[in-house]
């Protein structure tokens, strides 16, 4: 799995491509948001749209990123996942506590309104 951060208008975007399974693959995506929340960061969007598979650890990352970011008083926003992963968060009744936004300006919009 490839990871790419970028810091814009105080949102960690953090885009992934390739296959979310799990270790060891998943150390830098955590490495990223603990250096970040360690500066203060709370807003997250992840653009999933080039994730081609994800499994329950893959899920599990996501579930813990989340939480890093809701203890710190903030947010994440998933951004575009394929319909094989909106189906996943479906399945596990995980839709009702992600937020899901189809491109980077709605995630945005979605991050400042609760913040």
């Amino acid at each position: 799995m490839k990871t790419e951060s970028a810091l814009q208008n105080g949102i960690l975007y953090v885009r992934l491509a390739g296959d979310l399974i799990g270790s060891p693959d998943t150390q830098p995506l955590l490495q990223t948001v603990n250096d970040h929340l360690g500066d203060a960061i709370t807003l997250c969007a992840v653009d999933l749209s080039n994730v081609r598979f994800i499994n329950s650890t893959g899920i599990g990352v996501l579930v813990s990123i989340l939480t890093k970011f809701r203890n710190q008083g903030g947010e994440l926003v998933l951004i575009n996942p394929s319909e094989h992963i909106r189906k996943l968060l479906l399945i596990t009744k995980l839709n009702s506590i992600f937020t899901i936004a189809d491109d980077d300006v709605t995630a945005a919009q979605q991050l400042k309104a609760v913040s």
